[in-house]
């Protein structure tokens, strides 16, 4: 069994308690429900930089990253170094995450913020929108073609942008339709935690110029970006190199500035 089945089966648990304890009307009720969501595809497709900054305190492949960041400083810092959005993991098991990250970030920056979560269930979508996220992440590796198609419609449906995320040609296969914005292409091999930019380079001819092509994991570099944008390539999601510096935001400014400068 790798992490990935691990985690689901955690999930499942989690998400079917959390159904009993909260109905979806709780979170209908909530003020940022209603809000008005800030498109990350829209401010992807404008940007000369496209990078989505993520706050993320530690993962399974890495442990701990950064355990004294707090979620406020780093999103003030993210827009103010001028990323286009900010993804943050909403998983407390393994990524030491939690909703109420996310609704702290919501209160302090006005970025498009993405829910980076495991979402095996409809629930896990209304949530989202209910704590302030503009977009979530749904990964091809853990939902069947049927399910893809469910979610991304009833977040369409809220207004949120969907990232799609797949390691292969055939997850890609199974999962390109219309109700995506944007897919991600992950250079980790989730087997061996192994990270290539090869994985992004080959897939990146197999996905239709209608969605938003993201590269995630292993962009550590300016140099690493620039390799992957002639291969069309408008989103770089950061992950663990912004977060591993004692400022991630000051990191980021740093970073993008670099990246103009090139």
């Amino acid at each position: 069994m790798n992490i990935l089945d691990k985690i689901v089966i955690d999930k499942r648990k989690e998400v079917n308690l959390k159904k009993e304890l909260i109905p979806i009307q709780a979170y209908e009720q909530l003020p940022y429900f209603g809000r008005k969501t800030n498109s990350l595809s829209k401010k992807l497709r404008a940007s000369q930089t496209g990078i989505i900054a993520e706050f993320k305190r530690k993962s399974p492949s890495k442990s701990i990253i950064n355990d004294t960041a707090l979620v406020d400083d780093v999103a003030m810092g993210y827009e103010s170094a001028g990323v286009c959005g900010m993804s943050i993991l909403t998983d407390e098991i393994y990524f030491g995450g939690s909703m109420d990250d996310l609704m702290t970030a919501r209160e302090h920056c006005e970025l498009p913020l993405l829910r980076k979560e495991f979402i095996i269930d409809e629930y896990q979508i209304i949530e989202a929108k209910a704590i302030g996220a503009d977009a979530i992440l749904l990964i091809a590796a853990i939902l069947t073609k049927a399910e893809i198609k469910q979610f991304s419609e009833v977040a369409k449906s809220l207004n949120l942008d969907v990232l799609l995320e797949v390691h292969n040609e055939e997850e890609l296969h199974k999962s390109i339709m219309p109700s995506l914005d944007m897919l991600g292409v992950n250079n980790r091999n989730l087997k061996t935690f192994e990270v290539s930019l090869e994985i992004s380079k080959q897939l990146s001819a197999l996905i239709p110029d209608d969605f938003v092509k993201v590269s995630e994991s292993g962009i550590s570099s300016v140099e690493a970006i620039k390799e992957l944008q002639p291969y069309g390539f408008k989103g770089f999601l950061i992950g663990e190199n912004f977060m591993k510096t004692d400022h991630p935001g000051a990191s980021a400014t740093q970073f993008i500035k670099d990246l103009a400068g090139l």
